[in-house]
């Protein structure tokens, strides 16, 4: 049985759709997050969950039991939000164990309910401070405590860390993270923060206009994108449109509108078709003079930034194009205003249908 189950989810505001047709099934123990961009539904599906907003359509089970009508004090879920919502009238010991003292748990219960939080959030003997004498990150272990406090069947999290500054927010992955699998608490989070995401999913499920685009771990989603959506969303990325010119049991060839004519495993629709190639940077080799890879392209580095232990070069096509090239920075490379020629092999393309070429984005003729 799944611990969460989303089916047919819906949600409409005076007649525009903020969530369409949502189905999603979460494991026992599993860390979810929901991923996309500002607007495509993610905060509005992670609040039908937690029972602040009402489906328009379908149904959502928590551990089996139909929630759907279910208010969400009657859940049994912890919510994190992205402001931590802590009382400031409160000391820390007093915030964690808000939720007892409404559920009525005696006194001494309760106490050792939050000595035990307090110590598992790294916070022993903070608990008689006032939550305004500490960090942002240990305000931030102060709003978890509190929503495990109840022993939740379900952590949900609204961009728990969006209020932090980077080393922080990356110190607080991981904490996070072991939490986490130490308390093997079922878990949704939504972020917009796709590093984030791939830090901390065991599957990501990545949203666009209110419906799911991709669920999966975060290789499968950078190595494998459904769409064009996902290949642009995760990570950098390279998408290159051409023609299909000929098709064989060992592949396709293409004709791109950078120049030249390459090479991709499989058969993707007709002669004449338009593509998209999708190339990590990664993948692309470079040199000052002809690499023996199978594809092969000219042109000319437009610039070089040093990044520590790799390097981004943008090579400039013979069409004009730019094509991001990613190196380890031991690499020899190039300097920029130096010809040099990049290549990839046929398995380093994902390939999308097209149909009709779009305007403005360069349609080879044959």
């Amino acid at each position: 049985m799944a611990s969460v189950s989303l089916r047919s989810v819906s949600k409409a505001y005076a007649g525009t759709a903020a969530v369409s047709d949502v189905s999603l099934e979460v494991a026992e123990g599993e860390f979810v997050v929901l991923l996309g961009p500002s607007g495509c539904g993610k905060t509005t599906t992670l609040r039908m969950v937690a029972g602040f907003v009402q489906p328009s359509a379908g149904s959502i089970l928590i551990g089996g039991d139909d929630v759907t009508a279910v208010p969400p004090r009657a859940r049994n879920i912890g919510m994190v939000f992205q402001s931590y919502a802590l009382f400031p009238n409160m000391s820390v010991a007093e915030n964690i164990g808000f939720g007892l003292r409404e559920r009525r748990v005696p006194a001494d219960q309760a106490k050792r309910r939050v000595d035990e939080l307090l110590e598992l959030v790294q916070l022993s003997g903070r608990g008689g401070a006032s939550v305004e004498e500490l960090s942002g990150g240990q305000q931030q272990r102060v709003a978890l405590a509190r929503a495990l406090a109840i022993r939740p069947r379900l952590l949900l999290m609204d961009e728990p860390l969006g209020a932090l500054d980077l080393k922080l927010r990356e110190s607080m992955q991981i904490e996070l993270h072991r939490l986490q699998r130490d308390l093997k608490i079922t878990t949704i989070l939504v972020t917009h923060d796709q590093q984030e995401a791939m830090s901390l999913a065991d599957r990501i499920v990545i949203m666009k206009d209110g419906r799911i685009q991709q669920v999966g771990s975060s290789q499968e989603l950078y190595d494998r994108p459904a769409n064009r959506f996902v290949a642009e969303f995760i990570g950098k990325n390279n998408l290159l449109r051409g023609r299909v010119v000929d098709t064989g049991a060992e592949g396709s060839a293409v004709r791109l509108a950078e120049g030249g004519v390459v090479r991709i495993l499989g058969v993707v629709g007709r002669v004449g078709d338009f593509v998209d190639l999708s190339i990590r940077p990664e993948s692309i080799l470079l040199g000052t003079t002809p690499l023996g890879a199978a594809n092969v392209l000219t042109g000319t580095v437009q610039d070089r930034r040093f990044l520590g232990n790799i390097v981004h070069y943008f090579v400039k096509t013979a069409s004009g194009g730019t094509i991001l090239v990613e190196r380890p920075a031991v690499d020899p490379g190039a300097a920029p205003g130096e010809p040099v020629a990049i290549s990839w092999e046929p398995d380093g393309a994902v390939v999308f249908p097209v149909g009709e070429a779009s305007p403005g984005r360069g349609a080879p003729t044959a």
